[in-house]
């Protein structure tokens, strides 16, 4: 080995460890990037939606005779209000039966439901009578997170048939076997299925059968004799027809009228069993609505607006009035406008079932009992409201208790408008009241402690919102700013022809730091604090000792910027200011987006760009233009169209062609590999372009999923993350192989003009790519090669990075910008509710949560991907470092996500307090994301798989 070749290999060898330590430095990065964002993530859950359950509470019932010895409980999954109260096109009920108890039997009104308007948080509401926290929803549907008390527990025997996801979360959390459960199979909530009405045909079936029984079963017979009893009928078929079919659908209207129909015969055969007793009290609601195009879980009226009927034992009869209290034009509409409406929250169904059938009130329960249902004595109307006033009561004593115990007496501030004089106070006059037989007075006072007694609850439940909001907010800051100090330091040359020594950090700062992580973990130890709090509050001292110890490149920027014309930095920040404004009222108007990106069409016009490169500028015009168009077009699921679908899928096809036969032309060879991958990636395009609309055409005649169809759409799942690693590292050719393979998958999860979506981005993506590189040339920075002539690469030459520039700051809004475009450009809207099942149906169409939320959400994900792989490709051809450009799209979405942080409300409506939870949830979701997404998109672009080990070889 000669001197010459042994330096060459040290260098290599330098490079190599140089590079090696970069790439450490970002993992470490990434890792502590992702656990301080999982923290800010975890957050919001235990600063606004924390369980609200004590422990500790005695059990209130009210001590007369009760009206009903059983209740049966019918509730229909999934239906609206207002589909069910409407009259049909010929002026006739779909639901006669319900209609007859409206007018001639019961009291109705409508039901207020909660976020997240979810099977479980809504069952939840209706048999424990308290509301779960939104985290619930992904807690599962088969188990329970929280131990709670419910209706059923307290019955003395409940019977229920229905779905096994609902029935078995209330028979776990009951003492004793008093609670006898009969389900379906699973696999029988079948979306594909040809008649899911079935799933109600069994449960009224299997009623039937359970009462035959009964006669000649002594035992059972005697049970269903006893009183304080509950018969619970779970009705899903409306809610998977809904999904299946939307609630407009001939579908979900005579599922309607089958379960009116299943009813009346249910109501008949108890009543003949009872031998027309009277004793026998009925309920009639849901656990939730559903928006027009199928879906729930947020805060839109026709998913909180659900219906209720009551009749029977203990129950009002009709009352014809002239006018009523509300505001909207529901009751003219459903004709309904001469008998009384009395509305009622959901949580309120729990205290008048207990009420009923004189068991005592959960022990959970914060709803208030609606007396005007009660057809009873002004005697056990108020002596119920007085038990449902002191079971409130308690909840507010153990939970006052509870925080008191944990708080340091000089800190510790009670609830001022419930002292315990005053809830003495309160007991006693409305038990005088009752003494005294003024009844309306008492009942009165009893509401008036309620009301007080649950602000109290929600005093002590909130009690340490503030304190952990600014350990957040501090966290947030602290972490931003750290971020934006690495971009300084590493990549501005702040002291260029300076020579500054490097100041060391005082030992009174690490000194400082550490006392006051002390005196925090002291502090939150002698309170009794959750582990989750020492994370939130200890975090913030670690993240600013990180950012006050670079307080020289603090110094040195601050001295920079004095340097810079205040109108020139002033009219920077505005821009930057502005933009992030954009990006953060694009999730409440989807049309900021359009603007955006007509300005981003204009963008050339006050550059050089449009004079130097009039191909590329006309190019970038026309796609932002094309891309504008989408985030005006109707949100996703709600107009599907099939024939969008398989036209997005010929143009991919076209597209293949037309940079096949380019290919084929600038190689002066072809590899056989390649060609077989190309043509092997378009065949399953057409492959998904087939499942789709046989798919779809199989569904509509209700002859479900063909087992064909779902094997290879799972196939081609499978291949689109691999099929990219066989084509060659070349720019353009990989990033066209990411595109097709990741369309075949798209085209599968497509249900309407969303496919055309990721096309369009594409070629924006392609464009940009090509736009950045003659934006640096402009800068006089060289590139030393052309777009078409880069290669991926597994290890970067860090010597070939440069300086950042104030326009790096813009690229990385670009991408930022792309990103939310992505999310909202396919049809998606700021909320939970946004998603279509129906994207799915190629893949399963039996009901599983977390396996259809995984496939809506890698839908999501696909536009991503396709964002990132481009944004890959800008930092190659522009020579910048993949950290610097992540850093400081790292810094726009945590002040986004900052705005977001103080915009959650658990207050106001429904819609507004649902709205806000998303927002967040997705800003900080896309925020964790991008890390894995930045990892993926540099698999997907710099891996190379050979097959088999093969040489290569050629087309001549």
């Amino acid at each position: 080995m000669t001197f010459q070749d042994h330096n060459t290999s040290t260098g290599h060898l330098l490079i190599f460890l140089e590079d090696w330590l970069v790439t450490l430095d970002m993992l470490l990065f990434f890792i502590l990037g992702l656990f301080v964002h999982f923290v800010f993530f975890g957050s919001i859950f235990d600063i606004y939606f924390t369980s609200p359950l004590v422990h500790g509470m005695t059990p209130q019932f009210t001590p007369l005779p009760p009206p009903a010895k059983r209740l049966v409980l019918f509730v229909a999954d999934g239906l609206r209000a207002d589909t069910l109260y409407e009259l049909d096109e010929n002026g006739n009920s779909r639901a006669p039966f319900i209609r007859n108890i409206i007018m001639h039997e019961g009291s109705w009104g409508l039901s207020h439901t909660r976020v997240p308007t979810e099977s479980r948080p809504g069952h939840v509401a209706l048999i424990a009578g308290f509301y779960e926290d939104v985290s619930a929803v992904a807690k599962g549907w088969k188990e329970n997170p929280v131990e709670f008390d419910s209706l059923i527990n307290e019955s003395k025997y409940t019977w229920s048939w229905g779905s096994p996801d609902i029935l078995t979360m209330f028979a776990k959390g009951a003492y004793g076997d008093h609670v006898f459960t009969y389900t379906y199979d699973a696999d029988s909530e079948d979306f594909g299925a040809h008649d899911v009405t079935k799933l109600d045909t069994w449960v009224f079936d299997k009623v039937k059968e359970f009462f035959h029984a009964a006669r000649n079963n002594q035992s059972l017979f005697s049970k269903l004799n006893e009183e304080k009893i509950v018969f619970f009928l779970h009705l899903l078929g409306i809610d998977t027809n809904g999904h299946a079919h939307r609630p407009s659908s001939r579908e979900y209207k005579d599922n309607i009228k089958l379960v009116d129909a299943g009813m009346k015969e249910m109501v008949s055969i108890l009543e003949h069993f009872y031998g027309n007793d009277g004793k026998t009290a009925f309920i009639f609601t849901s656990d939730h609505g559903m928006t027009d195009w199928g879906s729930h879980g947020a805060g839109h009226p026709s998913e909180t607006l659900t219906p209720f009927v009551t009749w029977g034992a203990g129950i009002k009869y009709p009352q014809k009035v002239s006018a009523q209290k509300f505001d909207d034009a529901f009751l003219k509409e459903w004709r309904l406008e001469s008998w009384k409406r009395q509305d009622i929250h959901q949580a309120d169904i729990a205290p008048l079932m207990a009420s009923l059938i004189g068991v005592p009130f959960p022990l959970n329960s914060v709803g208030i009992l609606p007396v005007d249902y009660l057809n009873n004595t002004d005697l056990f109307k108020a002596e119920s409201m007085f038990t449902n006033a002191i079971q409130i009561l308690e909840q507010f004593k153990v939970k006052m208790t509870q925080k008191k115990e944990v708080t340091l007496p000089f800190l510790f501030i009670p609830f001022k408008l419930l002292p315990e004089s005053k809830q003495l106070n309160i007991v006693r006059k409305a038990r005088s009241y009752i003494k005294q037989r003024k009844y309306d007075e008492a009942v009165s006072l009893c509401k008036e402690l309620i009301h007080l007694a649950l602000k109290g609850l929600s005093y002590y439940h909130t009690y340490d919102r503030f304190f952990l909001a600014i350990n957040v907010v501090l966290g947030f800051l602290g972490w931003t700013s750290y971020a934006f100090l690495l971009i300084i330091k590493s990549h501005f040359n702040l002291t260029r022809g300076v020579n500054k020594e490097v100041k060391k950090p005082s030992h009174l700062l690490s000194c400082s730091c550490i006392a006051i992580g002390v005196f925090v973990a002291f502090f939150l130890l002698l309170q009794d604090c959750p582990w989750t709090y020492y994370i939130y509050c200890l975090l913030p001292v670690p993240i600013w000792y990180a950012v006050l110890r670079e307080f020289q490149v603090i110094q040195d920027f601050v001295t920079l910027l004095l340097t810079v014309p205040p109108s020139y930095f002033v009219g920077y920040l505005l821009v930057f200011i502005l933009g992030i404004e954009i990006l953060v009222l694009s999730f409440f108007y989807r049309y900021m987006l359009t603007a955006g990106l007509l300005a981003f069409a204009g963008w050339p016009f006050i550059t050089q760009l449009w004079t130097r490169a009039k191909s590329i500028s006309l190019s970038w015009i026309f796609f932002s233009l094309l891309l504008a168009a989408f985030p005006l077009m109707p949100v996703v699921g709600r107009k599907p169209d099939i024939f969008l679908v398989m036209g997005a899928g010929l143009l991919v096809l076209l597209l293949s062609l037309c940079v096949l036969t380019s290919l084929i032309k600038r190689k002066d060879s072809f590899i056989n590999e390649e060609l077989l991958l190309h043509l092997f990636q378009m065949l399953s395009v057409v492959l998904s372009m087939c499942v789709t609309y046989s798919t779809h055409s199989s569904l509509r005649k209700k002859q479900g999923l063909p087992l064909l169809n779902q094997i290879i759409s799972w196939l081609i799942l499978a291949f689109s993350l691999v099929l990219p690693l066989l084509s060659p590292t070349s720019l353009f050719e990989r990033l066209f192989s990411i595109l097709l393979s990741l369309m075949s998958t798209y085209i599968l999860l497509s249900t309407g003009y969303e496919a055309l979506f990721p096309l369009v981005l594409s070629c924006l993506m392609f464009v940009w790519i090509q736009v950045e590189q003659e934006t640096l040339q402009q800068r006089g920075i060289s590139c030393k090669q052309k777009v078409t002539s880069v290669r991926f690469t597994c290890s970067t030459d860090i010597t070939q990075f440069r300086q950042l520039y104030l326009d790096d700051v813009r690229r990385a809004f670009f991408l930022v910008f792309f990103l939310v475009t992505a999310f909202f450009g396919t049809g998606n809207i700021a909320s939970v509710n946004s998603f279509d099942l129906a994207s799915v149906y190629c893949f399963l169409t039996v009901f599983s949560p977390f396996m259809m939320g995984a496939l809506m959400m890698w839908k999501i994900l696909i536009p991503f991907v396709l964002v990132m792989c481009a944004f890959e490709a800008v930092q190659l051809t522009t020579q910048l470092s993949s950290k610097s450009l992540f850093l400081m799209v790292l810094v726009i979405s945590d002040i986004m996500a900052l705005h977001f942080f103080f915009l959650v409300k658990d207050y106001g409506s429904w819609l507004d307090i649902g709205t806000s939870i998303s927002h967040y949830v997705i800003v900080m979701s896309m925020t964790i994301v991008l890390v894995f997404l930045n990892g993926l998109a540099h698999l997907l672009t710099t891996k190379k798989l050979r097959l088999c080990g093969k040489p290569k070889s050629h087309l001549i």
